[in-house]
């Protein structure tokens, strides 16, 4: 085996990360900041510096490893000048060292319970990286993951490590408030950016320099690691924001209501919102998102939140939960418009609108954060939003149906007018 230097792989910016054994190492960075290069050459490094190490790689999707952690470790591999020692087997998903028999399995979230029956032939898996750590959409969700792996003892000299890498498209993550906004004794941050990557050409420098001019918002997040909001967002004209309404005029306002039903593995979502026609406005002023509701305890929070006498638009595929609600008081459920194409075009009537969210509302920031298009296309040939994230988002698009109904002249109380609820905002 040939000697390599390991500055002469890496540059500069990874010394501290690259030597730390903390227990949880937590990496955020923009585009081009060699997070996922440095983090595989590192893991490779150290499973072959460690014979009684293994790894366990998680993304929360597991067949999005293939073009990601998988193609990556394979390149630190050939880097290293290693890659005869390791058998890689894309059909199984599992890397092989030969001399040692250490593994490198890949997992996604989709069943954190059957993590813990992962057994390897030699040692134990004291490493883990999860990347794209930003797809997992609750903290709840990361420590079932944390109890589970890594596990077991470990040998004298050995040391547990989870190794957490992302892109910070938002603030509201529960990544940053759990890692960055408290300091800890067994966890190190690190947060890095195209400008440490020498080995960036000048045609690659160019496209932040000009997104530096075009897009400061973009440039903070791609190109600067800062926390914010990515490329491919679904809804990108929005903030955080409470509205002072003294200033407004409630008859140019209405309130709508969305509903999408959840239970074991995705949350019910209900939504409120009020939307000014004259100033393109939508805001977002009201919310409940939880997993595991009866529809009793549905019925009781929207009564609970005075909403029980307003329209509400729920989905239309459980026609018996619309029919329980009705029943307990809820008396104008409605179901929700569905067609081939309500989806994009739900999507595309409400980005006319500049849309504003009150702080309380952290589902609906989380959502925001994180609803983005795939690379699937439709038989037209337009991108679709993937399917997770999206839950508060359906419930907003479902109540944005009624919206074209919304008359501008209308007068107060009139059926299209702002509802007695929200105008009590204004009060």
């Amino acid at each position: 085996m040939s000697t390599v230097k390991v500055t002469d792989l890496i540059g500069k910016g990874y010394d501290e990360f690259w030597n730390c054994k903390k227990r949880y190492r937590v990496l955020k960075g923009g585009k081009g900041s060699k997070k996922s290069s440095v983090t595989a050459l590192n893991l490779i490094y150290r499973l072959m510096k460690y014979p009684l190490s293994n790894l366990l790689v998680i993304r929360a999707v597991m067949n999005t490893h293939r073009n990601s952690t998988f193609a990556v470790l394979c390149w630190a591999q050939k880097r290293l000048g290693v890659e005869k020692y390791w058998s890689n087997s894309a059909s199984n998903m599992e890397m092989t060292y030969l001399p040692t028999g250490q593994k490198i399995i890949f997992r996604g979230t989709d069943d954190v319970l059957k993590l813990a029956g992962l057994t390897v032939p030699t040692g134990t898996i004291n490493f883990v990286w999860i990347e794209e750590a930003f797809e997992i959409g609750s903290e709840a969700d990361f420590d079932k993951l944390d109890l589970t792996v890594p596990r077991g003892e470990v040998e004298k000299g050995y040391f547990k490590q989870t190794t957490i890498t992302f892109n910070p498209w938002s603030s509201e993550h529960w990544l940053k408030k759990r890692f960055f906004d408290t300091a800890s004794d067994n966890t190190s941050v690190f947060s890095t950016n195209y400008l440490c990557n020498e080995f960036l050409d000048e045609t690659d420098r160019q496209v932040f320099e000009r997104m530096k001019k075009t897009n400061a918002r973009k440039y903070a997040v791609a190109g600067l690691g800062e926390w914010g909001i990515a490329e491919g967002l679904v809804f990108e004209n929005w903030t955080v924001q409470s509205l002072d309404f003294k200033d407004e005029n409630p008859e140019d306002w209405k309130a709508f209501f969305g509903l999408d039903y959840g239970y074991t593995n995705d949350p019910t979502a209900f939504i409120a919102f009020a939307v000014n026609k004259k100033k393109m406005q939508l805001h977002i002023f009201d919310e409940f998102y939880e997993k595991r509701l009866l529809n009793s305890d549905i019925a009781a929070r929207i009564k609970k939140k005075g909403f029980a006498k307003e329209r509400i638009r729920a989905d239309s595929s459980e026609p018996k939960s619309n029919e329980d609600l009705r029943r307990m008081g809820i008396s104008r459920i409605t179901p929700a418009v569905k067609g081939p194409d309500s989806i994009l075009s739900g999507i595309a009537r409400i980005s006319e609108y500049k849309i504003t969210v009150e702080p309380s509302c952290t589902g609906a920031i989380t959502e925001l954060s994180s609803y983005r298009y795939s690379q699937k296309c439709n038989q037209k040939g337009q991108r679709i939003p993937e399917d997770s994230n999206n839950h508060l988002m359906d419930a907003l698009r479902y109540a944005f149906e009624d919206v074209k109904y919304f008359k501008e002249e209308a007068t107060p109380h009139s059926k299209y007018c702002c509802s007695d609820v929200l105008l009590k905002k204004w009060k």
